[in-house]
């Protein structure tokens, strides 16, 4: 059964919280940003710049916190290299703090031919194993995450992310163009493939704190954003 986020004044509390948090570490910014599907968005999420310590732990307070409220129930996490490592170690370490402790593992993107060998390091990947990484696009890495759980005989179970961006995913056609689909990367991973999606914030979380913001300078991003929404949402 896949299980969605529960949806409550706790979670769009815990969501309003995140997005502040996000601008006032730099992590989400506004201006003129091309996605990897060509498109030209007001507002750019990079996880890479949650880069010291304080913002990690507090980022991997959020996605724990989501992830209890959730309901989503999982056996292990798998943090999909690069950006999932440190993700998923940080959240394996919080959860433990709050009393889940979970094992951890995570992959290499190049096989090591020595030592122990092989792509995946850490703990064995086996029962329901939930995927931490910081946004979907296309889906792409979601799907190069879940073919190598389960060549390990392990099932891929939920997904974790900080930011649904809420917009039509891409897809490579024949003859090497790219085409929009009439549903974004998380609601492929939750319908096509059964499996649950947990998400600290999404886009429509991000124009309600804008909308708060009205008067102000921040409140100014809010029409480039809906109009984005408008363009490509889903």
């Amino acid at each position: 059964m896949v299980t969605e986020q529960a949806s409550s004044a706790d979670t769009q509390a815990l969501a309003q919280e995140f997005v502040q948090f996000a601008i006032e570490s730099g992590v989400l910014r506004f201006g003129e940003f091309k996605t990897k599907a060509g498109r030209m968005s007001p507002y750019f999420f990079n996880a890479g710049l949650f880069d010291d310590g304080a913002k990690l732990s507090r980022l991997a307070q959020f996605y724990a916190k989501a992830l209890l409220a959730s309901g989503i129930e999982f056996d292990m996490i798998f943090g999909p290299a690069y950006k999932g490592i440190p993700l998923g170690a940080a959240v394996a370490i919080e959860l433990a703090r709050l009393g889940k402790n979970v094992p951890f593992a995570y992959n290499r993107k190049e096989a090591k031919d020595h030592g122990e060998g092989g792509s995946l390091v850490g703990a064995p990947l086996k029962g329901r194993v939930l995927i931490v990484d910081d946004v979907m696009s296309a889906g792409t890495a979601a799907r190069e995450s879940i073919a190598l759980i389960k060549a390990a005989g392990a099932t891929p179970h939920a997904m974790a992310i900080a930011l649904d961006r809420q917009e039509m995913a891409t897809e490579k056609q024949a003859d090497g163009s790219v085409q929009d689909v009439p549903h974004s990367a998380v609601q492929y991973v939750r319908n096509t493939l059964g499996m649950g999606v947990c998400c600290i914030a999404q886009l429509s979380d991000l124009l309600a704190y804008l909308s708060a913001q009205d008067g102000n300078e921040m409140g100014q991003h809010l029409p480039k954003v809906q109009a984005y929404r408008d363009r490509y949402g889903v």
